[in-house]
């Protein structure tokens, strides 16, 4: 199944992110059921497993882990959507 982000893809700038994030949403409104992680929480453990695999996932592409993410406001935006309305 092709995702809303492949693996040459880059996310530039915030409004990057925010048409990605519309895109993961549509991928799951359309696909859900087929989704390995259909449900909040096997969605949040696969994401913890994926983060702390990730330098060898970014290694089975040919890739480093970009030194550059931040961490903080990803975990923020993490935290804010448990109440934002």
């Amino acid at each position: 199944m092709t995702g809303p982000l492949l693996p040459d893809d880059r996310i530039a700038d915030r409004d990057a992110f925010v048409a990605f994030l519309s895109r993961l949403r549509a991928d799951y409104t359309a696909n859900g059921p087929q989704w390995e992680n259909p449900t909040l929480d096997r969605f949040l453990e696969a994401l913890e497993a994926w983060v702390a695999a990730s330098p060898a996932a970014y290694r089975n592409h040919g890739r480093d882990l970009p030194p550059d993410g931040d961490w903080t406001f990803f975990a923020h935006a993490l935290t804010a959507a448990r109440i934002y309305e």
